[in-house]
């Protein structure tokens, strides 16, 4: 049976070089690495990667927290994520949490217990227990997306206030001066985000902030096709609505189409994410755009600078936003 040394002698390099290129293939110059897995794939050598383990002391396990598998978005984090985390040598372990703190703790002992090497976690909750923040030490933790404010564990987030301050100001520039916002769960540091930046704009343009024109919902088609149908009812119309994210701006569309009202002549409808679908929607959706398959690489490279002890501070990254403008929003109704 071809053993480690067999490999090392074809590659023509050294046993501790033959083992850096399978367990670390990024600190391994891509030439040498390509030699190494030719000489492997030759002598069909086939590594004991239980051994391997044992005793690097590491899994090359990452576990991924994902509130949602439902969604366009946490499916193109998810993406990125994979991606990266191949190159680096890791295998992701994806569990869809429903935002479950108990089934979130469950991921986070696999951690604990050195059945993982860290936790990327896609929501603004801490799923390790209390007493593991006690210390100084980073937690073997990324926060990305949905982020808590701690100085615990590096975080990967966008500027939300911004990116929504500026939808509602390209919504004022059209004109418009009634403007309903579809909101995401209460709770979620997202919507309070989002919310606070629609505030923003409305204070800085003079309007009054009017609390019958915020409707409750959860990020979901239905919940924006039910806000839609709760808006038609108020005695004053807004001309235009600010859905915080995408799939709540294609139900409401579809709930204002059920009502007779044309978008956007009737009403205005913008979004937040740019997933796939907003282009291709009817009408295509004015929205903000996220770089979701960058949150997802920049947080696995994030999470492997930390085991590695490459951080020494826990960074904040804010990923850009851009806003995308499309058939969905028009001038103000005369």
């Amino acid at each position: 049976m071809p053993n480690i040394r067999d490999v090392a002698d074809l590659a023509g390099v050294s046993v501790a070089t033959v083992s850096r290129a399978l367990q670390q293939p990024e600190r391994v110059s891509p030439k040498t690495r390509a030699k190494v897995m030719s000489a492997v794939s030759e002598v069909s050598y086939k590594p004991n990667l239980m051994a391997v383990k044992f005793r690097s002391g590491k899994t090359h396990n990452l576990v991924v927290l994902v509130p949602t598998v439902a969604t366009v978005f946490f499916a193109r984090v998810i993406s990125g994520m994979q991606e990266t985390a191949a190159e680096l040598g890791y295998s992701l372990l994806l569990g869809n949490t429903l935002g479950n703190p108990e089934i979130e703790a469950s991921y986070a002992k696999l951690v604990q217990t050195s059945q993982a090497d860290g936790l990327i976690q896609l929501r603004a909750h801490n799923p390790f227990p209390e007493d593991n923040n006690s210390n100084n030490t980073m937690l073997p933790m990324v926060n990305a997306c949905e982020v808590m404010n701690t100085v615990k564990f590096p975080t990967v987030t966008l500027d939300n206030r911004a990116a929504a301050k500026a939808m509602t100001e390209h919504l004022l520039s059209l004109g418009h001066k009634r403007i309903a916002i579809f909101k995401g769960p209460a709770q979620s540091p997202l919507t309070q985000d989002r919310l606070a930046g629609y505030r923003d704009a409305l204070q800085a343009a003079g309007i009054e902030y009017d609390e019958s024109l915020l409707f409750a919902g959860d990020f979901t088609l239905q919940a924006g096709f039910e806000a839609a149908g709760r808006m038609l009812g108020l005695d004053s119309r807004p001309t235009a609505v600010f859905c915080e994210n995408d799939e709540t701006a294609m139900g409401a569309v579809q709930g204002f189409k059920k009502a007779g009202l044309k978008v956007p002549d009737d009403i205005s409808v913008a979004g937040f994410d740019n997933i796939d679908f907003a282009a291709y929607c009817d009408p295509p959706l004015t929205t903000i755009a996220q770089p979701a398959e960058a949150f997802g690489r920049t947080a696995v490279n994030l999470l492997v600078d930390l085991l590695e002890g490459k951080l020494t501070t826990t960074p904040k990254v804010i990923m850009p936003f851009e806003l995308i403008l499309r058939g969905s929003t028009g001038k103000a109704p005369a």
